[in-house]
């Protein structure tokens, strides 16, 4: 899906009536809306010009001219919902199942691409690289995307935790202070025990990086530094699998960098604990 109708439909969910109608006429009429003025949008979709004015508020545009200049670039680009999310149905054959989750993968990563912020993103990179420690909690299938990150991190010599038990969370970000840093990933962004957690870092010096799905949402309004990843989960894939591939994306995305950024001084810790790993291997005994 193209860059201003991602946007708009990932939004849906927190869009009020009014602004939720404007944003399922422009993505379904793209090509018609480039060539509207406000006032005929408004018309078209029996709403007014100040929902429209509030919807690209919402999508972080300055105004309706940039959502046209947007929707136009993604129709020159030939973009526009060149590709679907795939349910997987009950007696699918596994060529099909094997079609569908590759498919439904590799377009989470693409959107997850498209709405990445590239200024919050140096900023979240900015501040790991100068970070004395490094923190990174979720809950459920995003406690694994955050212990995912804590191995990286660990093999370039980065001081971090990783915890997806709500009290050991709290425990540890008790324990931050100005200079290190707190990653915490919901893709809701709505989770119960991330946003207590949340509140308890917002006591500390420490900076919050929050990654979430796009738009306003609790955690992303507490955090310093917000980053967003991409899924449109459908009913069937409920283990978050769109979510969590969105999510890893975000994360190898800033564990390169960290390594590009610093590559002199962790090469020798990456050379270092691949020795290590292979030594393991080789000695293990086999089953």
């Amino acid at each position: 899906m193209s860059g201003c109708c991602l946007r708009l439909k990932e939004l849906m969910s927190s869009l009020t009536p009014k602004e939720r109608q404007v944003a399922s006429f422009i993505i379904d009429y793209p090509a018609e809306v480039i060539n509207m003025s406000i006032d005929e949008l408004a018309s078209a979709c029996g709403t007014s010009t100040s929902s429209i004015v509030r919807l690209c508020k919402s999508a972080n545009y300055s105004g309706y001219k940039e959502l046209l200049r947007s929707l136009s670039a993604d129709l020159a680009l030939n973009q526009h919902e060149t590709a679907t999310y795939k349910d997987v149905h009950p007696g699918d054959s596994i060529e099909s199942i094997v079609q569908n989750v590759c498919k439904s993968n590799i377009i989470s990563i693409e959107n997850t691409k498209t709405i990445i912020n590239m200024e919050e993103l140096k900023k979240a990179v900015d501040a790991i690289v100068a970070a004395n420690r490094i923190d990174f909690y979720g809950i459920g299938s995003s406690g694994n995307v955050a212990l995912d990150a804590y191995n990286k991190f660990m093999r370039i010599n980065k001081i971090s935790m990783s915890s997806s038990d709500p009290h050991n969370q709290i425990l540890a970000a008790t324990s931050l202070k100005k200079g290190d840093v707190a990653v915490l990933i919901s893709y809701s962004g709505n989770t119960k025990d991330i946003l207590e957690t949340a509140d308890v870092v917002k006591q500390t010096e420490a900076t919050l990086i929050s990654i979430t799905r796009y738009g306003k949402n609790p955690l992303s309004e507490r955090a310093d530094i917000r980053l967003y990843s991409s899924s449109s989960e459908p009913l069937i894939r409920s283990g978050a699998m769109g979510s969590r591939i969105g999510q890893l994306t975000v994360i190898d995305i800033l564990y390169t960098a960290v390594v590009s950024r610093e590559y002199d001084s962790v090469k020798h810790h990456l050379d270092k604990t691949r020795l290590v790993s292979s030594r393991k291997h080789i000695g293990s005994t086999p089953l």
